[in-house]
């Protein structure tokens, strides 16, 4: 079998091919084609991704090519990782929201409306060649706002479609972690929409643990997605909150912190990104390919440490030193691809939390919504979790945020500004009509055009 990345240069697939180093015989897979449009940057992760591969001795064939069709003819999977723009496209999506006095993260913020109505065209073209030339493909969608846009996607029709982000396998695995449990035998279930999403059960062995978690203020300190919370917030509502919850929660701190830091995120990964790359061209990497990838983990420590730590206020995490970092192991957007590919072959299943159509999971939503809840995936199919009703506090959030995704998506289909107003203006971060068509005319005028086309 073939997994195509579309998307190839990312700095993330040399961590998804060493993440697929330990399974990738067993889930049948013997080949990986990189395709991107940056083709400088690609022939760097190219050479970092064989060096992995080479250095445990594997036989997983991992090559470059130079059109999309290369990428996509003949693939059994095929992952889409996008950055419609480049680095900078996300600078610009957060100053100009911060401009205007609203958070500008690239899903949850503004930045992601912007972010979405230049992605999904792009996408949409791409799945068109896809349901082309490779049919039976599944697609993994890790493009960013990945909710959105994989609902742009079953909208349009492509219903091999699954979205996949790595914030609820990661806040398991530390839960997990924490108390001591073997991951697989820790069930957690999520619900809710991408970003936006709780946790209402925790079981160990089937006894429900969730009071006992809330309840401890250790536990609470010690999970990295908690940490930022006030724990009042939390027992209040009696479920745990996806990290990303923290821009609804504690909005003003979040503009706040990042007013204070004087640099956001997007800025961060873009110096990280630019010296990477300007380290990695100015060596030669086929004399030490070694000495590369270790150059290249330190900038991604340096990017993943940082993480969250802008908007939440809290120091940087500790940096090992150079030339002693291991390669994850693919924990993350790569683990759950490969989690679900796993699932699909096998008859008993695995539990994971993807971005799907509803299916009646989420009562207050329609069949054909993109959600993102626990789901069991086997050789049957993906059967999402369903749940007997929303909380009340979580409802008003669930119905907004997606209302606020079903007429961006249309806003991009029309190419229509009163719909992309009507959108913004819901959207629980802005929640004003006139600052919503501010927000479209400077970002038009970032951008040197209108942003939704013509």
């Amino acid at each position: 079998m073939k997994i195509g990345v579309i998307g190839g240069a990312g700095v993330r697939t040399v961590i998804f091919i060493n993440g697929l180093l330990k399974r990738y015989k067993k889930l049948h897979i013997d080949e990986v084609v990189l395709y991107d449009i940056d083709f400088p940057k690609l022939t760097v992760i190219g050479k970092l991704c064989r060096h992995v591969v080479n250095r445990e001795g594997c036989d997983l064939t991992v090559r470059e090519v130079y059109t999309p069709e290369e990428a996509i003819r003949g693939m059994d999977y095929i992952v889409t990782t996008l950055r419609v723009g480049g680095d900078h496209s996300r600078v610009i999506d957060e100053q100009t929201a911060l401009k205007n006095g609203v958070i500008g993260q690239e899903t949850t913020g503004v930045g992601g409306f912007s972010m979405a109505v230049r992605t999904i065209p792009v996408l949409l073209d791409y799945c068109a060649m896809i349901e082309k030339l490779a049919p039976e493909a599944w697609i993994f969608n890790f493009t960013n706002p990945s909710g959105l846009v994989t609902q742009a996607l079953h909208s349009a029709g492509y219903h091999r479609v699954i979205g996949i982000c790595d914030a609820p396998s990661s806040m398991k695995y530390r839960m997990a972690h924490y108390l001591g449990i073997p991951e697989e035998e820790l069930y957690v279930e999520f619900f809710g929409l991408n970003h936006l999403s709780w946790i209402r059960s925790v079981q160990d062995k089937g006894r429900e643990i969730m009071p006992e978690l809330i309840a401890d203020d250790r536990f609470l300190a010690s999970i990295q997605e908690l940490e930022i919370f006030d724990p009042a917030v939390i027992r209040m509502t009696g479920m745990l909150p996806n990290e990303y919850l923290y821009y609804y929660y504690h909005r003003e701190k979040a503009l706040e912190n990042i007013g204070k830091s004087g640099m956001t995120r997007g800025q961060t990964i873009e110096q990280v990104n630019i010296k990477m790359m300007e380290e990695l061209r100015a060596m030669d990497m086929d004399a030490d390919p070694e000495g590369a990838l270790q150059t290249f983990l330190w900038y991604m420590q340096l990017r993943e440490n940082s993480y969250m730590s802008i908007e939440s206020g809290s120091a940087n995490r500790p940096l090992l030193q150079r030339g002693t970092l291991p390669v994850p192991e693919g924990m993350g957007y790569a683990g759950v691809m490969l989690d679900c590919i796993e699932g699909m072959q096998s008859a008993e299943g695995r539990t994971l939390v993807l971005s799907v159509l509803n299916q009646g999971s989420v009562p207050i939503l329609a069949q054909d919504d993109v959600v993102e809840v626990t789901c069991l995936v086997s050789e049957r199919g993906i059967e999402p979790v369903k749940q007997k009703n929303v909380p009340a506090l979580c409802e008003p959030y669930i119905r907004t945020v997606k209302q606020y995704e079903r007429l961006t998506v249309e806003a991009v289909r029309e190419k229509s500004e009163d719909l992309a107003a009507e959108a913004l203006m819901i959207h629980p971060l802005v929640n004003s009509y006139s600052l919503a068509k501010k927000l479209l005319a400077d970002y038009n005028e970032a951008y040197g055009g209108p942003i939704l086309g013509k």
